[in-house]
């Protein structure tokens, strides 16, 4: 039996023939071949929007621009990424955009970047500043309505910057299944909201934080980090692996000298492609809390004292086996901790299985 050859795709981008695979979106195509065409709505684990339209192309043939990320490439297709005309549209898109954020102030008082609102917080004063603009060519009605009295510990909502581009809907919905927040209204009313436009904590939210890393602008916050905006040191991200459960989702841990103030999804971790639960994004406390033991303690006369290792181990010890010999080795059951590394788990089990005979150990790195 003969097998069909399927003939290489090609198209052509600024005048250079490139291949490209069937399905392939122009956007997809162009950010492969690193051409600077910009966005404020596309995210790639999200289905093509093509809303903010500033990631339009010329297509040869085709009389108006068109969103590159909703359209598919074709054999022979002609696309012009960067003219003088497709530069000067995106350029006033972004000043209109940048009028509707009560951040921008002015050509003397930029967007501020504050990246501890969320992973994708400066994308928009990066677009700002691309483009050389300010929001004091358009003035007029802004849209947005923070709601900055929800009392929720983990996420401010701080609609006064949204631009509507609804990724924090879309990635609610397409990525974690919520639908917690929604679009209500048209126009100049357009809002953010939830169910009857309650609190967060009263809709189905489950604080994963992913509409935080999505957010182009920071309208959407993490509350925890943004306390230690003032905080002198410079922002340093460290990966690292989350301790909560067993499927290993990569983090970027954020730190200002000594202090952990926030901890960000890894877009590229390859367990977790940038999501979280609520454990891995926000209860990260437990590292600096002032009520973590730092030395060994013991009970002495009812009270808790510091001791050293070698007196709390053999306290520990007298009193496992002292459980054995009275009750038998089923009446030891071991918990070990998910923030613990693996071999730490691996030596809880071994205690606890070799040393008692038993199989009565657990913990929460089960999912």
């Amino acid at each position: 039996m003969s097998q069909a050859v399927q003939t290489e795709l090609k198209m052509q981008v600024d005048g250079t023939e490139v291949a490209f695979v069937d399905g392939e979106t122009i956007f997809e195509i162009t950010q492969r071949l690193d051409k600077k065409v910009p966005t404020l709505c596309y995210d790639d684990r999200l289905e093509s929007f093509g809303a903010c339209r500033l990631c339009v192309v010329e297509v040869e043939g085709i009389r108006n621009p068109v969103a590159s990320c909703t359209t598919k490439a074709t054999p022979g297709m002609e696309v012009r990424t960067g003219t003088p005309s497709l530069e000067k549209h995106r350029k006033t898109l972004t000043e209109m955009v940048v009028s509707e954020n009560q951040n921008a102030k002015g050509p003397e008082d930029p967007i501020k970047v504050d990246p501890l609102r969320g992973f994708a917080s400066g994308e928009l004063a990066e677009l700002a500043d691309r483009y050389e603009v300010s929001g004091d060519r358009f003035q007029g009605m802004t849209s947005g309505k923070s709601h900055e009295d929800d009392e929720n510990p983990f996420i401010l909502r701080d609609y006064d910057r949204c631009i509507s581009c609804y990724r924090c809907v879309r990635v609610c919905a397409e990525q974690e299944g919520d639908y917690a927040i929604s679009v209500m209204n048209r126009g100049f009313a357009t809002q953010i909201t939830t169910e009857f436009n309650n609190h967060l904590r009263d809709s189905a939210c489950t604080f994963c934080g992913q509409c935080v890393q999505v957010c182009p602008t920071g309208a959407l916050a993490d509350r925890k980090a943004i306390k230690s905006i003032d905080l002198p040191e410079p922002i340093v991200k460290t990966r690292s692996i989350c301790p909560y459960c067993g499927v290993g989702c990569s983090v970027d841990m954020m730190t200002k000298g000594e202090k952990v103030v926030g901890i960000q999804p890894a877009m590229d971790g390859p367990a977790n492609a940038g999501a979280l639960c609520i454990k891995g994004q926000f209860a990260f406390d437990f590292i600096q809390h002032p009520d973590r033991p730092r030395r060994p303690m013991v009970r002495k006369n009812g009270e808790l004292v510091e001791t050293s290792w070698d007196e709390a181990l053999d306290r520990a010890a007298a009193g496992l086996r002292d459980a054995r010999d009275k009750h038998g080795r089923h009446s030891i059951y071991g918990i070990a901790s998910g923030r613990a590394p693996n071999e730490s788990a691996y030596m809880a089990q071994k205690l606890i299985r070799a040393g008692f005979g038993s199989n009565q150990i657990d913990n929460c790195s089960r999912a």
